[in-house]
């Protein structure tokens, strides 16, 4: 539910704004990202690699599989290439809902998230703790056609939600009302690929408050993907995923550390 703007409390959204030099954040914001930049010095480039991933996954699966639906939940502000912008260049009919629970998203989605005239783009402020409502809503219904595959992007949002129990159950939630066909698109912070140092630094930002995002393991990362087919070259760091020979950052694994996968469900 929409609480209001609260300015005084950091949101993912506006963090991630921050790190990748946006405009649309505010103080608390950017004191959060600066105290997990210096646990995580990495933490910018990962938001940049995270970034590149959604434009090749989109890419690919509008321009190799042909889905012309996606439902994008946890939009974030809008900045280059979102998910609409990248389909319609391919596609221009593609069809996109974006979700979000930021007031601050909803206005500039509204104001910027605009379609190609034979597509269409709606936004709904909804949280994906709620997956029965963003399902049930109505300008999802007068968006999206349930019973063609649908592209369900899930881009460094889940690990929001510090359990994995509760996590996995949304997201298979969102699965199981979408047709034989369809994508999951996911990617989520993980220290597997951190030094000792780093991964102590970043449980100690979590046990303090300082941070809100609750890595996985490729295990459980994996038990994200149950049921489903993986799109090669399967669960990687973001980086590792269909590389770009041309993009100008080639970040490690560990400067991303977040994974990132794509699975078709049969």
């Amino acid at each position: 539910m929409n609480q209001g703007l609260d300015t005084g409390v950091a949101h993912p959204a506006r963090r991630y704004n921050y790190w990748l030099g946006g405009k649309d954040n505010f103080a608390a914001d950017r004191e959060s990202g600066d105290l997990l930049a210096k646990s995580y010095p990495a933490a910018r480039i990962a938001a940049r690699a995270n970034r590149a991933f959604l434009r090749r996954t989109v890419r690919y699966l509008a321009e190799e599989v042909g889905v012309r639906q996606f439902l994008d939940v946890g939009t974030g502000l809008p900045t280059a290439d979102n998910t609409h912008e990248v389909a319609q260049r391919i596609v221009p009919d593609s069809r996109v809902v974006y979700v979000d629970n930021d007031p601050m998203v909803m206005a500039h989605a509204r104001a910027l998230l605009t379609s190609t005239p034979e597509g269409r783009t709606v936004y709904l402020e909804e949280d994906l703790r709620n997956p029965e409502r963003i399902l049930s809503h109505p300008d999802l219904a007068g968006t999206i056609d349930l019973d063609q595959p649908v592209a369900l992007m899930l881009v460094a949002i889940a690990h929001f939600l510090p359990d994995q129990a509760n996590a996995r159950d949304v997201v298979h939630t969102l699965l199981r009302s979408l047709p034989s066909g369809s994508y999951l698109t996911m990617s989520c912070a993980t220290k597997e690929f951190l030094t000792p140092e780093l991964a102590a630094n970043w449980d100690a930002t979590l046990r303090s408050g300082q941070s809100d995002v609750y890595p996985r393991d490729r295990a459980g990362f994996g038990e994200f993907f149950a049921g489903l087919e993986l799109v090669e070259p399967g669960i990687v760091a973001v980086s590792e995923w269909r590389p770009d020979p041309d993009a100008t950052e080639h970040p490690t694994p560990l400067q991303a550390s977040i994974f990132g996968a794509v699975g078709r469900k049969p």
